[in-house]
């Protein structure tokens, strides 16, 4: 990890510079990929399934049979495990359903606006390197709440053909019946055209690796709605005096051990409490089992001393982190002035791993800078807002003519024909 001590400008435009993808290359690479799944269907997605995840499947789609064999060998602890989590996820979404607004803006003019359900997602679950099962419960709950008449699950298989135990168990806990075993860039052409096997959605979610990624960014700029712009994971770590740097190290690595292009980014205004968390770092690191991935996470990760506590959160918002930690003496003060963010962890006893299983908040966040604009996947990122007017007559009367003076201003005269041949009518009327 590079250290930085009251870094400058160009310092801090280095800290703040994500793991660059090359969109380019891989676009040349996931082309071929649509192109062969929207002329062969099915049989390329068995094809690539083959090629890239060395698995010999007949059918891309998972029986009724093979999710009741999976739910079996969950272990009950797993399942225990994931129940809970569930509960938590849901209560915490169900909470932000909201219900239809209703407002008269003035006397005979009423407005609306409801939440309505997109019809068809699909939801991708990455599966390779870990077969990631909580992302089932982050996706396809809010999708439910929500009331996503139909919902598709695209999961990479194994070697031998299979989708992982937890992740079928979870997605039948919460109602996905529809699990497809296809992963990477083939996974969002096929959600993108549909197959014979993969029904045609209308918004895309999920987390995945880089060829995942540029596809679902490929598929945007061609119309298909997805989720957020989506990277490597990340996490920023804010420690002060009162930070336990063991604490610290261990959510370091919690994201360094997601893969070879994730980043972290731990920043302080307390030299020793530094100095002590890389010591801790080294010490964990040769414990964890992913160690190698996590090394060269590691080689692209900062370490930065500030001068203040005001020019930390200065950097901390410019960074605008996927996942933030606040170790502090007071963290929810400080978080009072974090502007961007995906999630936020409050104090020492808050690590990031409980927000991806099981706190209840949703682990699926904007990454690389996205958090200056973007939110995590909630109930809302599964619904679209559709707004409603109704006019009375003294409504028209009353809003009419102000609408007319506008729309002639504008050189819109049919805008101002619809207001003026109403009022005329109700005139004779």
């Amino acid at each position: 990890m590079k250290t930085f001590v009251n870094p400058g400008k160009d310092e801090i435009k280095q800290i703040t510079t994500r793991p660059v993808i090359k969109l380019k290359s891989l676009k040349k690479v996931i082309k071929p990929i649509f192109k062969s799944v929207r002329r062969r269907g099915d049989k390329a997605l068995i094809r690539f399934a083959f090629e890239y995840d060395h698995a010999e499947i007949k059918d891309v789609l998972v029986t009724e049979r093979e999710i009741q064999a999976a739910i079996t060998k969950v272990n009950p602890e797993l399942k225990s495990a994931i129940n809970k989590a569930v509960a938590n996820i849901e209560k915490f979404h169900q909470a932000q359903v909201q219900s239809e607004l209703k407002i008269e803006t003035m006397r005979g003019v009423s407005c609306m606006r409801r939440s309505v359900p997109i019809e068809k997602v699909g939801l991708y679950v990455p599966g390779g390197t870990a077969p990631l099962f909580s992302t089932v419960l982050m996706l396809g709950i809010p999708a439910k709440i929500a009331g996503c008449r139909e919902i598709v699950l695209c999961t990479p298989p194994t070697k031998e053909g299979r989708i992982h135990p937890a992740i079928l168990y979870a997605a039948n806990l919460v109602g996905i019946h529809k699990v497809i075993k296809v992963g990477g860039a083939q996974a969002i052409a096929a959600m993108t055209y549909g197959t014979e096997s993969v029904p045609k959605v209308y918004k895309i979610f999920g987390p995945g690796n880089q060829y995942v990624t540029a596809a679902k960014q490929y598929v945007s700029q061609k119309g298909m709605a997805i989720d957020m712009p989506a990277g490597p994971s990340e996490v920023a770590v804010y420690a002060d005096e009162t930070a336990i740097p063991q604490f610290v190290a261990a959510d370091l690595l919690s994201q360094a051990e997601h893969g070879i292009d994730s980043q972290v980014l731990l920043v302080t205004s307390n030299v020793d409490i530094l100095k002590k968390c890389k010591l801790e770092i080294d010490k964990q690191l040769d414990k964890l089992p992913r160690k190698r991935i996590a090394e060269q996470s590691l080689a692209k990760s900062s370490l930065v001393v500030m001068n203040s506590q005001e020019e930390a959160i200065k950097l901390l918002n410019q960074y605008a982190a996927e996942h933030l930690i606040l170790s502090v003496k007071e963290p929810e003060k400080v978080a009072d002035q974090i502007i961007n963010a995906g999630s936020v962890f409050l104090g020492n006893l808050s690590p990031e791993s409980v927000g991806d299983y099981a706190s209840g908040t949703n682990h699926t966040l904007p990454t690389n800078k996205a958090a200056l604009a973007f939110s995590g996947v909630s109930v809302d990122s599964f619904v679209k807002k559709i707004t409603y007017q109704k006019l009375t007559e003294r409504g028209i009367k009353t809003l009419g003519p102000i609408v007319e003076v506008m729309a002639e201003e504008e050189h819109l005269v049919g805008h101002k024909n619809a207001v003026t041949l109403r009022l005329k009518y109700l005139e004779k009327n």
